[in-house]
């Protein structure tokens, strides 16, 4: 047994959550206040770290019996992304579809799900001292209270789920979800959005799914939940893992939703060599999209010096600054930068052709967009995260604080790793040891 699994102990649920709050702020430990010099330089002025909480502990306190062997993965992946609770330090975050990993079996590489009881959960949690306590969770449910899981929808569009060895495969579950960006409605509720869809999903201020909107075509069945096609069908082409991943609310009630890389049209290729991807307006009162943008990423070697493969390019915040106005994360698993961008009624491709899959030169494919005719959304740099020292790799939330600070969370992966060696000859994982860490940031100037 792993010393991490030595000192677990049961969790007795609570009326309220179902996990009490006392034993979660148990398992937090210390981290480290930080201040760099500058004035006129961004600088971190805080950081904060979660402690270990086992997964079966955490997941069978929120629905019991889910979890019945977590293999010594503790709580993780609720860095997908970041939301203010109105309190002075507390966060609404969300956990993706859970501990995942790849493993090559015959020179094919095959998703597993080590834990595949694990339901996905939004968790509330208070930057306290150096330490991320979990405050509250709430699991996500189907229309009947069951777990929607995180495992993966369709046979021949996503892939195949299997076991922590890569051996023994897992079933489909049209059910589950892959969710990353978060924000909270005015009357309590959430929307979520999804990677598998990819889809946008309205869920209630207790967890359970509402609705799930999803492309035209898209043709999901069996599900326990409500589906309704009313995203555009060009997100059909999603690249599989890069599907739905930013998220916010504008000050009018809409939201905006951003595709994590470029869509693979007409195929992968075009794909991966693309630096175009696309924000998505959609009207909760309307319940459809009312705009789609092209948005432009800079050059890998800017956004990462270190990188010089554009697929690493990836989107995985957004954060409403004004009515029409957002920051954009752009980022590689190393580096990050945030730009400032205005949404513009001219820069509206929905329904146009670079809407539609027929279209060639795709939009993914055109190396200038704007020299095109094609409305490109104008962003300034507002920080490169890369280089203010104490930000942690692969920020996937980010949240504003005040004017001229703000929160960001990375995504740990629940301390898995790629490859055999994720687990050990007892099938315990081998900790990759990065922790979940919040880090305020303060900016030279407002935003």
């Amino acid at each position: 047994m792993s010393p991490r699994a030595a000192g677990r102990r049961p969790i007795h649920r609570s009326v309220a959550v179902g996990v009490p709050l006392a034993l979660l702020a148990a398992f937090t430990v210390a981290g480290t206040a930080n201040a760099t010099s500058g004035p006129a330089q961004p600088r971190v002025t805080h950081t904060a770290t979660l402690g270990d909480l086992p997964l079966g502990t955490f997941s069978n306190g929120l629905l019991p019996g889910t979890v019945d062997n977590d293999r010594g993965v503790d709580l993780g992946g609720i860095g997908s992304d970041i939301y203010p609770t109105g309190r002075k330090g507390e966060f609404w975050t969300v956990t993706d579809r859970g501990p995942n990993g790849q493993i090559k079996v015959d020179g094919a590489k095959r998703r597993t799900f080590p834990v595949p009881g694990f339901d996905p959960a939004i968790v509330r949690i208070r930057v306290s001292g150096g330490a991320v306590k979990v405050i509250d969770a709430i699991p996500i449910t189907t229309s009947s209270g069951k777990p929607v899981t995180g495992l993966s929808n369709q046979a021949g569009r996503d892939e195949a789920p299997y076991s922590f060895d890569a051996r023994t495969p897992l079933p489909y579950n049209p059910n589950g979800v892959d969710t990353e960006g978060i924000v909270r409605a005015a009357d309590g509720a959430f929307w979520l959005v999804d990677e598998y869809g990819p889809s946008l999903l309205h869920v209630s201020a207790r967890g359970k799914v509402l609705t799930r909107y999803v492309p035209r075509g898209l043709h999901l069945t069996g599900t326990d939940y409500p589906v309704v096609e009313a995203l555009p069908a060009i997100l059909l082409h999603r690249k599989i893992n890069r599907g739905l991943e930013g998220l916010t609310q504008l000050p009018g009630g809409d939201l905006v939703m951003a595709l994590q890389s470029p869509l693979s049209l007409p195929d992968g290729d075009a794909g991966d060599t693309s630096r175009t991807t696309r924000l998505l307006r959609f009207s909760p009162g309307k319940r459809s999209v009312t705009a789609e943008y092209a948005y432009r990423f800079d050059p890998v070697n800017v956004v990462d010096p270190s990188e010089d493969d554009t697929s690493e390019l990836k989107i995985s915040s957004v954060v409403a600054v004004g009515p029409d106005h957002l920051l954009v994360e752009e980022r590689t698993d190393k580096s990050a930068r945030l730009h400032e961008v205005r949404l513009t009624r001219r820069a509206d491709i929905l329904g146009g052709p670079y809407d539609r899959d027929t279209t060639s030169p795709s939009l993914e494919q055109l190396d200038d967009p704007a020299t095109a005719g094609v409305p490109v959304l104008g962003k300034r740099l507002v920080v490169d995260l890369g280089t203010v020292a104490g930000v942690p790799g692969k920020i996937e939330g980010v949240a504003r604080v005040d004017r001229d600070t703000l929160a960001l969370i990375n995504d740990n992966d629940f301390g898995m790793t790629d490859g055999s060696g994720a687990f050990d000859g007892q099938g315990r994982l081998v900790d990759s040891g990065i922790e979940t860490t919040v880090t305020y940031v303060r900016l030279p100037r407002r935003i």
